[in-house]
């Protein structure tokens, strides 16, 4: 492990999750998984798209410390939302957009406030916000309009940018994602911004104390978790003309392992934006390839299971050959 250039690739982020893919790839051809039809199909990528725009914001939070399971139940409120105004009371679908995200500010807002003016966790605060708009959406869809279930007929320009299918199969959002990805990627590695990001992981008093500005900071990225996951919902609407108040609750867990398999340690301070863009792929490929191959589809739960975890196995194997790389280079020079 003296080699310069593997201890480089060990010690960043993303290099666990390069591992986790190719073994899971490696993995479904020994099952038998048809890849070129899998490769070929759009289901995994469509997963992985909705999945990686909720996931990509998350993982940010993670990284500074912080956790927001509340995304479960803004997925269904962005849907409901834009639904509700330009579907059932006919506004344009600009403002029920606007309303769609809105909510997303709102909630992240709250969310964000009671993180820093309180010292009850992240994960308590969030899991009261997911509870409570679950209960607000659908009190709200059955008050203004006697339905859990609202149709919606978008104009042929926000199909085309939100929901429209490229290639017969392939979602839209495919693009969207890879432009957030591009965007927080940047934000992330190249700004002030996500130094600061990884020091209030690291340490967030020392952050404050450095000058950081830890608690906008903080507010500013559940606000971005919460209206990401509107948009998600927003998106769905648009593309399948209608929405309901169920849903949603499965990204909690899907979000959380995809963005851990990509790199980020749960405890914060360490993680990489496409470390958390590989995760989800890697998440997805394992959710989706198991229908390309010949094992009995009862055991698929099981199957995904062990997967996930030996990914996640294989991350903090990688991590603590990069932090032991890192300290040997260090003592060293001392």
């Amino acid at each position: 492990m003296n080699n310069p250039v593997i201890g480089s690739l060990l010690r960043r982020p993303e290099s666990g999750s390069v591992i986790s893919l190719i073994l899971v790839l490696v993995l479904f051809v020994l099952a038998g998984a048809h890849v070129d039809r899998f490769l070929g199909a759009a289901s995994w990528l469509n997963f992985a798209a909705n999945l990686g725009i909720v996931a990509l914001p998350v993982g940010l939070l993670m990284i500074s410390g912080e956790i927001d399971i509340s995304i479960g139940a803004m997925i269904p409120a962005g849907s409901m939302g834009i639904a509700i105004a330009s579907g059932y009371y006919g506004l344009p679908i600009v403002v029920g957009m606007a309303i769609s995200l809105g909510i997303g500010v709102l909630v992240g807002l709250i969310n964000g406030l009671l993180a820093v003016r309180t010292s009850v966790p992240s994960l308590i605060i969030t899991l009261g916000t997911l509870v409570g708009m679950q209960g607000v959406v659908l009190s709200a869809s059955v008050l203004l309009t006697g339905n859990a279930s609202v149709p919606l007929t978008a104009p042929h320009w926000s199909k085309f940018m939100f929901g429209q299918l490229l290639a017969g199969s392939y979602q839209v959002i495919i693009l969207w994602w890879i432009l957030f990805a591009a965007v927080f990627l940047f934000v992330m590695h190249f700004t002030r911004y996500g130094n600061w990001i990884f020091a209030m992981g690291g340490d967030k008093e020392s952050a404050r104390n450095a000058g950081i500005p830890t608690r906008r900071m903080t507010i500013a990225l559940f606000v971005l978790t919460a209206t990401c996951a509107s948009f998600v919902g927003m998106c769905g609407a648009i593309q399948f003309n209608s929405a309901q108040v169920s849903g949603g609750m499965n990204y909690i867990f899907n979000v959380i392992v995809s963005i851990v398999v990509g790199g980020v340690l749960l405890t914060g301070g360490f993680g990489s934006v496409l470390g958390i863009f590989i995760g989800t792929l890697t998440f997805a490929i394992v959710s989706q390839g198991i229908y390309f191959t010949q094992i009995d589809r009862n055991w698929s739960s099981l199957i995904i299971g062990m997967m996930l975890l030996l990914a996640m196995l294989m991350n903090n194997i990688f991590r603590r050959m990069a932090l032991s790389y890192s300290s040997r280079k260090t003592d060293g020079r001392t």
